[in-house]
């Protein structure tokens, strides 16, 4: 039972208000930024989607990444511009496009993985890995609770 604990309610409450989540996006985009790429934690979300599976449907891609159909078109409007992904017909289905990576989207990898790998551990600095572990088990819970 929850009464039992001595629970911090601002804390509870910048986790499901997705205080945390935005603070650690804002030092992501630092990141980006910081090392000369015009990259959104949002596109980075869609880039490693992609990573591991290029061509997939703007569908696909909203349920991957937990967005809506307006704001996939934006994000991947904005994405074409900066030359990261490309859409392209499905031949069987013209009203179908395919998401794929572009060249530049593809050579970003190496450099955005390791950003983004140091921007986790500037998050999680002083959490040891007896504590991540309860930490994620806690949220997938959590996550499984309240999902659609």
């Amino acid at each position: 039972m929850i009464e039992q604990f001595d629970l911090d309610i601002q804390l509870i409450f910048a986790i499901l208000n997705g205080r945390v989540s935005a603070a650690i996006n804002r030092q992501l985009h630092r990141n980006f930024r910081s090392n000369g790429l015009d990259i959104t934690p949002e596109q980075w979300t869609v880039l490693i989607y992609l990573w591991e599976k290029d061509g997939v449907t703007q569908q696909e891609l909203c349920n991957a990444t937990f967005r809506d159909k307006p704001s996939m078109t934006r994000l991947l409007d904005n994405m074409e511009k900066l030359h990261l992904v490309v859409r392209i017909s499905q031949e069987s289905d013209r009203r179908i496009n395919l998401i794929h990576l572009t060249k530049t989207g593809r050579a970003l990898e190496n450099k955005i993985r390791d950003i983004s790998s140091q921007t986790l551990k500037e998050a999680l600095a002083g959490i040891d890995n007896k504590e991540l572990a309860v930490i994620q088990d806690v949220l997938r819970k959590v996550f499984k609770n309240i999902k659609d």
